[in-house]
């Protein structure tokens, strides 16, 4: 893969490069906001890893910038800031994933195989479709009765989960794992945070309501 490491502290950066060259991996880096977000924008990487605390631009706004640009390319932010809203920022920011510091190495490496499954998973052409509301894969739009509705990356993802598992209840285990990449935390309400979010964009206003919680269970969206 061809990665960008965007990471201000150069201990940290020269060991994440040094792990991700063992694993064949072409390593770009820059220092700090202002010259990792030019190397975005101008050159063409498999995956950016982004820190959040950065000189000139932090992390939030170049991945802000950056999103706008380049729709595809799957941004891992990474950040000694541990909260849910911080996560939550990180990810309505355009990031696909938010992995918080200190953190080990082979965790890294998940999420990075976690992000490459899931662009590997949509086909060109993909169309999900749950009633009136309809998910273009490749375009990257959602509609409801034709109107467009516009997502966060990390809402994107969600929902597209959700509408290719259309009436399955899908457990938080199983979000948790494929939207996130990560092992499900009982102490964290990211996941409802995220299912409330889409609610409030796909559901809210509609008479039929297409996403449901089933208690003790998780989640589907079902258009009966």
């Amino acid at each position: 893969m061809n990665i960008l490491l965007i990471e201000d502290e150069p201990k940290v950066a020269a060991f994440i490069k040094k792990g991700l060259e063992e694993q064949l991996n072409n390593v770009s880096l820059a220092y700090d906001g202002n010259v990792g977000c030019k190397m975005a924008l101008e050159n063409d990487y498999d995956l950016i890893i982004l820190d959040v605390v950065l000189p000139h631009i932090n992390g939030m706004e170049v991945c802000k910038l950056v999103r706008q640009l380049k729709k595809e390319v799957p941004i891992l932010m990474l950040s000694a800031l541990d909260t849910v809203n911080d996560k939550v920022q990180g990810l309505e920011n355009g990031a696909d994933d938010y992995l918080t510091k200190p953190f080990h190495f082979e965790e890294l490496l998940a999420r990075i195989k976690a992000l490459n499954r899931r662009k590997d998973l949509v086909l060109p052409g993909t169309i999900y479709k749950v009633a009136d509301l309809e998910m273009d894969c490749y375009k990257k739009t959602v509609t409801r009765k034709g109107k467009i509705i516009l997502l966060s990356a990390k809402e994107f993802t969600l929902l597209e989960v959700l509408m290719a598992n259309k009436n399955r209840v899908l457990s938080r285990i199983y979000i948790a794992e494929t939207v996130w990449g990560i092992s499900f935390n009982r102490g964290t309400n990211l996941i409802d945070v995220y299912i409330n979010y889409l609610r409030s964009k796909v559901d809210k206003g509609y008479p039929k309501q297409l996403i449901h919680t089933v208690i003790g269970m998780g989640y589907i969206i079902k258009d009966q």
